[in-house]
C-alpha cells in the first residue's frame, strides 16, 4: 500500500498481488470522528496488505523539514495500530508530475485538484514497487 500523505488529503494506492502495478484506492479526507491512520489501518486489513510505503516530502536538497517529519509521525501511528513495515520513500515531485499528467489529458482544475493526492500515491507506490 502507497500513500501520499498531504495537508487535506491523503491519496492510498495498492498494488496487485504480485506487487508488479500501483492503483489508486482511495482519497481520505482529514475530517470525520475517525481519524485517517484508523481509515487506513481498516484498509490495509481489508486488503490484506503486507507492507505500506509512506510518502516522505524532502527538500529539494535531501534534507527533512516539517511535513517530512508529519509523514513519519504518520507512518509511526499507521505502524502502531496495523503492526506492518512500513516504509518511508522520497516522494519529491510526485504532486508536480501527476499534475503534469492531468494537464496533458485536459482535465479541468477541480478534476485535477481531486486527483492529484490520489495519482500521486500510485506514482509513490509504482516506484517504490519498481525499485525492489
Amino acid at each position: 500500500m502507497g500513500i501520499d500523505p498531504g495537508g487535506k488529503r491523503l491519496g492510498v494506492a495498492i498494488s496487485d498481488p504480485g506487487r508488479i502495478l500501483a492503483r489508486g484506492l482511495a482519497l481520505l479526507e482529514a475530517a470525520g470522528e475517525t481519524s485517517v491512520e484508523d481509515r487506513i489501518a481498516d484498509l490495509a486489513r481489508e486488503h490484506d496488505v503486507a507492507e505500506i510505503v509512506v510518502g516522505l516530502p524532502l527538500n529539494m536538497n535531501g534534507t527533512e523539514g516539517e511535513q517530512a517529519g508529519k509523514a513519519r509521525d504518520l507512518g509511526g501511528k499507521i505502524r502502531g495500530l496495523t503492526g506492518l513495515k512500513v516504509e518511508f520513500w522520497d516522494e519529491r515531485l510526485t504532486s508536480r508530475q501527476a499534475e503534469r499528467i492531468f494537464l496533458a489529458a485536459d482535465l479541468s482544475r477541480k478534476k485535477r485538484r481531486r486527483g492529484i493526492d490520489l495519482l500521486a500515491a500510485r506514482i509513490i507506490l509504482q516506484s517504490y514497487l519498481d525499485s525492489v
